[in-house]
């Protein structure tokens, strides 16, 4: 199963530049407006975005970001947990010592309370201690039908836990080095979620990016091999998020790409045709969230494949 109907988002109580992410996060920017002027924009975006997805079907278990301690990323959940069908719950090793923080034990709880199945945590924490990091859907897209890892190695994503995970999962590991150009330096891309998607019949994927051509055409190979039909972007387009997108759906089978307004607006008409031929887009504006967060949509949304043990 690639996309699943249930999601957590965690709604932000202190939302904000994060100086530690920045370190290797080029996405990235400072703002000078007050920290209640952020957070409040922080918070309308996040609303907007929940509703959007409501509107379709999708059911959203909204959490409430603690208030202590502070956790200027919680709004990004994705990183340090994944869960599975047959029950597992994976959390994850974080690069940034302040995001460790977001590992919440109340809401495992919570999901369990509200009819989640979890029958194994599994808490890779651990490797933080000899500095290796896997920062969960954000270092691995995965093609759950095809039984494939997309990883890109940066500081955030380690070769050591990776392999463990997949072995954990059984699934095939496609890794590959991927760069970006900054400022005429080129530099690991952090997260692989940034440079590219896999749904169910689509990948959107910067193939330019990829460092050896071997490599570009080992995953090109790999994903149309797997029936995707592969749309490429261009740094530019990455730069604007049009990679970090995630295809959910709805009880009622209908598929969804889900996009921010500012990757939507980077796409060209003939790409956007091509998605909608297989799915219909839905793009939140969440401008905020994506400059001092260097997040964008997909960051903010931990997919739910858990077994839930009662009726809708």
């Amino acid at each position: 199963m690639q996309t699943t109907s249930s999601i957590v988002m965690v709604r932000p109580a202190h939302f904000g530049f994060n100086p530690e992410t920045a370190e290797n996060n080029f996405y990235q920017h400072r703002d000078e407006r007050s920290v209640e002027e952020i957070q409040a924009l922080a918070q309308k975006e996040f609303d907007g975005f929940v509703k959007l997805l409501r509107d379709q079907g999708i059911k959203v278990w909204v959490i409430e970001d603690t208030d202590q301690p502070i956790k200027t990323d919680a709004v990004f959940p994705n990183n340090w947990f994944s869960t599975h069908p047959d029950g597992k719950l994976i959390l994850y090793p974080m690069f940034s010592p302040n995001r460790r923080l977001e590992r919440r034990k109340d809401l495992i709880e919570q999901l369990i309370e509200d009819g989640f199945q979890v029958n194994e945590i599994l808490d890779l924490s651990f490797f933080e201690q000899d500095g290796q990091y896997l920062e969960g859907t954000g270092s691995m897209v995965m093609d759950h039908e095809a039984r494939v890892i997309y990883a890109c190695y940066s500081e955030r994503t380690h070769a050591v836990p990776l392999d463990y995970v997949s072995k954990l999962l059984g699934y095939r590991l496609m890794s590959f080095e991927a760069q970006q150009e900054l400022a005429g330096k080129l530099c690991p891309i952090y997260h692989t979620n940034v440079m590219m998607h896999v749904g169910s019949d689509l990948a959107i994927v910067c193939l330019e990016s990829i460092t050896k051509a071997a490599d570009r055409l080992k995953v090109q190979q790999s994903l149309t091999s797997s029936g995707k039909k592969v749309i490429p972007i261009t740094s530019r387009q990455k730069f604007n998020f049009a990679g970090n997108m995630l295809e959910l759906s709805n009880d009622g089978d209908e598929k969804f790409t889900v996009m921010s307004q500012t990757a939507y607006d980077s796409l060209s008409v003939g790409q956007i045709q091509i998605i909608e031929k297989y799915t219909t887009i839905i793009s939140p504006q969440i401008p905020t969230i994506e400059k001092l967060g260097g997040g964008s949509a997909r960051c903010m949304i931990a997919e739910i494949f858990l077994p839930y043990t009662r009726k809708y």
